[in-house]
C-alpha cells in the first residue's frame, strides 16, 4: 500500500445526504477557552454554512417554506443554525432545504423548509439528480455528528466531523460507519511533538519544525471499498487536534500540534475532541523505525495500529462538542 508524504512545510456508495457533493472550501475559526486545571482546551466554532444543489432532504418539518421565504441558501442554512440553543446546544432544527433556481422554483423560489431528522448520521433522501431545484444543508448541533475511532488496544478517539464544511470526507467517513468494520485501515506512522511544541501544541520560539512532526499517520482505504479522491473541501491552518486527509487521501492524520507552518495545505474534516487526545499522544509514543520518505527523516510503526469507525455507545454521554 502506498505512503502518502506530509511536505516538510508542512465510496462505492456513499450515505443518502452525502452523496452528491459540490461545496466550496470554507473557513474553520479556532478559539481557546482555559479549561481550569485540564488547561488550555480547544473548542472549535465553524463558520461553515453551505449546502447541496439539486438535493432534496426529507424530515419532519419544523418551519413550512410555504411561509418562510429568503434570499439565499446561505440565509437558510442560518436560520436553521439559529435554532439551536446557545447553552445546551440543542437544534430544534438539524437539516434545511432552501429553493433558489428562480425559472425551476417558480412560485416556491426562495422557499426554505427548516426540518428535523430522525438520524443525522443518515440523513433520509427525498429526492436527487439535475432535475431537482432543492438546495439542502445539514447542521449538527451539540452531541451529534460525533464518531468513535476504534484502535485495537488503545481505546477509542472520538472525533466530531464537520459536514458543513468537508462532505465529501464525511460521506466516506460514514459509509465505513455504516458497516461497523473498516478492514484494512491503521495507522502506520507516529512521531512526537520532540522540542518543537509544548503540550498543548504551541510552538516553541525558535526551535524547528521537526521532525518529528508532531503527528499520527494511517490510512482509511477500506478492502472491498472504493475510495474516490476526494479534492481539497476546507482551508484552514492545522491544530492540535485536526483530522485532515494527505493530499486527496486515503491517507490521514491527526495532528498532536498547532502547525501554522502548513499554512492552508490539508483538508480537515473533523477534529479529536479534546479529553481524547490522550489516546493520540499514547500511539504517538509507540516503538518505531526511521524511514526516508523524499529525502524527509520519518518514524515508521514497528506494529500497525488496526482502526474502525463505531458510532458511540448509550454510555458515551458527549454533549458540550
Amino acid at each position: 500500500m502506498g505512503r502518502r508524504q506530509i511536505s516538510s512545510e508542512l465510496i462505492r456508495h456513499s450515505r443518502s445526504f452525502f452523496l452528491i457533493l459540490g461545496l466550496v472550501s470554507c473557513p474553520i475559526v479556532y478559539m481557546y477557552l482555559s479549561a481550569g486545571e485540564k488547561g488550555e482546551e480547544l473548542v472549535r466554532s465553524f463558520e461553515c454554512c453551505k449546502g447541496i444543489e439539486h438535493l432534496e432532504l426529507w424530515g419532519d418539518a419544523v418551519k413550512w417554506g410555504s411561509d418562510f421565504k429568503l434570499d439565499s441558501a446561505q440565509e437558510c442554512c442560518k436560520a436553521c443554525k439559529d435554532t439551536c440553543n446557545a447553552t445546551k446546544g440543542e437544534c430544534l432544527c438539524d437539516s434545511w432545504v432552501f429553493c433558489g433556481h428562480r425559472d425551476a422554483c417558480g412560485i416556491q423560489f426562495g422557499e426554505c423548509w427548516l426540518k428535523k431528522q430522525k438520524d443525522t448520521l443518515d440523513p433520509e433522501l427525498r429526492d436527487s439528480g439535475d432535475k431537482v431545484m432543492w438546495t439542502s444543508g445539514i447542521i449538527y448541533g451539540k452531541g451529534e455528528g460525533i464518531v468513535g475511532l476504534e484502535t485495537s488496544g488503545y481505546g477509542v478517539i472520538y472525533i466530531k466531523l464537520l459536514p458543513e464544511c468537508a462532505p465529501h470526507s464525511v460521506s466516506y467517513i460514514l459509509e465505513l460507519l455504516a458497516t461497523r468494520n473498516c478492514p484494512g485501515c491503521h495507522f502506520y506512522r507516529a512521531e512526537s511533538r520532540g522540542s518543537a511544541w509544548d503540550l498543548e501544541g504551541h510552538h516553541i520560539k525558535d526551535a524547528p519544525f521537526g521532525p518529528p512532526s508532531a503527528l499520527i499517520q494511517g490510512t482509511l482505504k477500506a478492502h472491498e471499498f472504493i475510495f474516490d479522491k476526494i479534492s481539497k473541501e476546507v482551508s484552514s491552518p492545522i491544530y492540535r487536534g485536526s483530522v485532515a486527509w494527505v493530499g486527496s487521501g486515503p491517507e490521514f492524520f491527526i495532528s498532536l500540534a498547532n502547525h501554522n507552518e502548513w499554512k492552508n495545505e490539508y483538508s480537515v474534516f473533523g477534529f479529536v475532541l479534546p479529553e481524547y487526545m490522550k489516546i493520540v499522544e499514547k500511539i504517538a509514543q509507540l516503538p518505531t523505525k526511521p524511514d526516508l520518505w523524499s529525502n524527509i527523516n520519518v518514524s515508521i510503526l514497528r506494529k500497525t495500529v488496526d482502526l474502525r469507525f463505531r458510532r458511540l455507545n448509550s454510555e458515551d454521554l458527549i454533549t458540550q462538542y
